[in-house]
């Protein structure tokens, strides 16, 4: 269902002119009318900066956030919220009574670690709630979904740059629940209920440069989160997790992306499907690798501060790099990751954590 007079119009100009007031991308893509849209864990890292996002497009949105992990600072005033569990089937009815157009469906659990401790917890979150999700949807006769899966359904990397045909070899079962869903969505768009994107990302940083998004993530163990209490006095020091890899300083290479690129990804990727009503599974990379030490000696220079730290053994599982290609998402989404420098980064970063000195 396509919304009129009470939307703004909806254009959106070329990737080379993003929108002086947000920062983000603009497509090339032919324009799709302002659409109503639903958003479970709006009100979390990367959910907050895509609802922003969408409503900058000119879409109308809908969040259902129980706040377990997200911040009642990064709701957006036009959004409407649904106040509690998705998985809860009152909940979910109360969501799907506002005549959405598509579903962006970001709440899930995302530690790799914990995923291994208490797989139990993982399951009815990532698996069982998400089935629920797309069953609703189906029956609801809702065509569209944008899922946020991860590069963690590659597992260790065969080579470098990861794309998308790589195997499918997830090593923590955070990283196999998404793939199971990812498995589970294109059963259900064979059989013509449902219209997907899933959008794996590489490892997701930053807050919006602006500062429209405050609510810092909780209980993290990202890299970046910690790196940034370190420097800010909030923890004594920070663990560096090997320094005898084989890279140009010994530490870990991961690929970063600013959270902004990946919100313009989302949105993107909603016009795709919609244009093209073709499912579509992208990376979502910078292409660039940086390291530990690299990401510290950053921080130190941007906040001024000290970052202590203290390298101690490797964790069982990390690879020494980790690089995407996204050369898919150039090609399908017209997309670039346009702020997810080091530098970029951090100072979107340090920007929030410097109040808590």
């Amino acid at each position: 269902m396509l919304l009129g007079a009470n939307l703004t119009a909806f254009r959106r100009a070329s990737i080379q002119n993003p929108d002086p007031n947000t920062g983000f991308a603009t497509s090339r893509f032919p324009e799709i009318g302002p659409m109503r849209v639903g958003v479970t864990g709006g009100a979390g890292y990367i959910g907050s900066h895509t609802v922003l996002a969408l409503l900058e497009a000119g879409h109308e949105v809908v969040i259902v956030d129980n706040f377990s992990t997200g911040d009642r600072i990064n709701l957006q005033p036009s959004a409407l919220l649904i106040e509690g569990d998705f998985k809860n089937p009152e909940i979910m009815q109360k969501f799907l009574s506002q005549n959405l157009d598509a579903v962006f469906h970001f709440a899930a659990l995302k530690a790799a670690g914990e995923s291994m401790e208490k797989p139990e917890a993982y399951s009815a979150a990532n698996v069982r709630g998400t089935l629920f999700l797309v069953e609703s949807l189906s029956a609801a006769g809702v065509k569209n979904l944008v899922f946020s899966s991860s590069a963690a359904v590659y597992g260790a990397p065969r080579y470098l740059p990861v794309d998308e045909k790589h195997p499918l070899e997830p090593i923590n079962y955070y990283g196999y629940t998404k793939l199971c869903i990812e498995q589970n969505l294109n059963w259900f768009s064979r059989l013509g209920k449902i219209r997907f994107a899933s959008l794996r990302y590489f490892n997701a940083a930053g807050y919006h440069r602006a500062g429209k998004i405050r609510g810092l993530e909780k209980n993290t163990a990202n890299l970046l989160p910690l790196v940034m209490e370190a420097a800010a006095g909030l923890r004594p020091e920070l663990l560096v997790l090997g320094n005898d890899y084989q890279t140009r300083d010994g530490t870990g290479i991961r690929d970063y992306v600013h959270v902004e690129d990946l919100a313009d990804a989302h949105v993107r990727a909603l016009q795709y499907i919609s244009n093209e009503n073709r499912d579509i599974t992208v990376n979502l990379g910078s292409e660039t690798g940086i390291s530990v030490m690299e990401m510290i000696n950053t921080a130190k220079r941007i906040s001024g501060r000290n970052v202590p730290y203290r390298i101690v053994g490797r964790r069982e599982g990390d690879p020494p790099e980790l690089i995407a290609s996204s050369g898919l998402a150039h090609q399908l989404l017209d997309w670039q990751a346009r702020h997810s420098d080091a530098e970029t980064i951090i100072q979107s970063m340090w920007n929030l954590y410097k109040e808590a000195i």
